[in-house]
């Protein structure tokens, strides 16, 4: 291409993650047409590098742990997972990283695909720099929307460069088993990649710097998760922080962690999971008056302040970083673009069309490790550092019938926090073997403000783990 092309449509938007297709998705069926940047795959961070892998990696380690409690089935399923075959189920639910069928979805709802690395040059206007250095303008009668995501944030620390790193990418799409790795971090990444790998063969060192696992948790969940992680042969290491790394013959994949107590601890990866930074550097926001690198805050309508034509959807908004709070922003922000388009007032109801409500008070949760961590809302220190009176009530989950026929030795604990005014539930916190299939009856009781009284006449299936419903209302109850 030897000329800038100019195209015009009523919205762009900016990555091709879930949260791009979505926000697509729903311009497209309002009749708005609609141009979809992307520099990688589509498909996005959480088909190819987050949720589908992290999870095909899982999902045979979950489900090895689960036949080993049950009897009769226990024996046969002693010997080690086949990890080349669990990568290769890794590697078919990333379609082995080509995005031929994600590319094909796109064109079925009539949305432009734009190939390459997309800048903001000016209001409503977006420049693309294709693979072959050419530059298409593409701008926006009605919105731009900026769905870039998130990237691993990795530590200032010394020698970082020269040990080459993992990060979340290289975690979840590695094609060999390292013997030893060093996992940095106690959240989500770290926790689900230290069960992964642990369980495929490596001898996992889980470094974590604050007193505990999963932090933005009750505690309870990291203190189980971890004790697991000990008992596969983890050895897991809080209030250790990591001071320096270095390199020892890289090019057979050594590498040494320093910890502030002088511990020098070798392995053949290390792992950094130390959290998530927005991935705006470099997509010009300065040409708009905004710090390029930076958070985008944004109203209900997931338009950012001050921009009546810019919306951020997803992580780069650092509202949820979660997937799923990803994509229904992303509907909240399609509906809410069309109707401006068309002139008709924005409303929160019916279907909160044009509010992303579930934001404050009702995010759900799942970590997928064994045992599964599951949670939405506040936790019990949230709560009471919001402000709200509450009461935390305990149930230990093998006291249900259902626990004990879903696992021999089952171990678990559930939570629920009630506002003692209004006696609704403000969170609850599950962990043990199953529960992620449990957190969205949690979600419903805490999205739907259902007062506990209301709750006693839902009544749980017999024998199930949702049993756990009916000992934590009788718990309140005779509190």
């Amino acid at each position: 291409m030897t000329e800038t092309e100019t195209n015009t449509y009523d919205v762009v938007v900016l990555g091709a993650g879930p949260v791009g297709e979505n926000v697509a998705d729903r311009t497209r069926a309002a009749g708005l047409t609609t141009a979809v940047v992307e520099s990688e795959l589509v498909g996005g961070e959480c088909s190819y590098w987050a949720c589908m892998p992290s999870k095909a990696l899982l999902r045979p380690v979950i489900a090895r742990a689960d036949a080993r409690r049950v009897p009769g089935l226990r024996q046969s399923v002693q010997g080690p997972l086949d990890a080349s075959a669990v990568l290769a189920h890794r590697d078919y639910y990333t379609s082995n990283w080509k995005d031929d069928g994600q590319v094909g979805w796109l064109d079925s709802i009539g949305a432009d695909l734009y190939r390459g690395h997309g800048r903001l040059t000016g209001p409503r206007t977006v420049t693309v720099t294709g693979p072959d250095g050419g530059e298409r303008v593409l701008t926006a009668r009605q919105a731009v929307a900026v769905c870039t995501g998130s990237r691993a944030a990795l530590p200032g620390l010394p020698g970082l460069d020269a040990v080459e790193p993992w990060t979340s990418r290289e975690a979840t799409s590695s094609k060999t088993v390292p013997g030893r790795l060093i996992v940095i971090g106690g959240g989500v990444v770290a926790t689900e990649m230290a069960t992964v790998w642990q369980a495929l063969g490596s001898q996992v060192t889980l470094l974590v710097r604050g007193k505990g696992l999963l932090p933005r948790m009750e505690p309870f969940a990291g203190e189980l998760i971890a004790e697991a992680l000990k008992e596969a042969g983890a050895d897991v290491r809080t209030g250790t922080s990591v001071e320096s790394v270095e390199s020892v013959t890289r090019e057979n994949g050594t590498v040494v962690a320093v910890t502030d107590t002088g511990d020098r601890i070798e392995a053949d990866e290390i792992l950094f999971a130390t959290g998530r930074a927005p991935r705006t550097d470099d997509i010009g926001l300065e040409t708009i008056g905004l710090d390029p690198g930076s958070w985008l805050p944004v109203d209900d309508s997931l338009r950012v302040d001050g921009h009546d034509w810019l919306y951020a959807v997803g992580d780069v908004n650092h509202r949820a970083l979660l997937t799923h709070q990803g994509k229904y922003q992303a509907r909240i922000a399609g509906a809410a673009i069309a109707a401006r388009a068309t002139g008709e007032t924005l409303v929160a109801e019916p279907w909160g069309a044009h509010a992303a409500t579930a934001d404050h008070a009702a995010v759900p949760q799942v970590v997928f490790t064994d045992p599964e961590a599951a949670a939405v809302g506040l936790s019990l220190a949230e709560a009471e550092q919001a402000g709200h009176r509450v009461k935390a009530v305990d149930v230990d989950l093998s006291t249900v019938a259902g626990a004990g026929l879903y696992a021999d030795g089952y171990q678990g604990r559930a939570r629920m926090i009630v506002d003692l005014e209004s006696e609704i539930l403000r969170g609850v916190t599950l962990v043990g073997p199953g529960v992620g299939e449990l957190i969205h009856s949690a979600t419903i009781a805490v999205a739907g403000q259902v007062p506990v009284s209301r709750l006693w006449h839902a009544v749980p299936s017999y024998p199930t783990i949702s049993e756990v419903w009916l000992r934590l209302l009788e718990a309140y109850r005779d509190a």
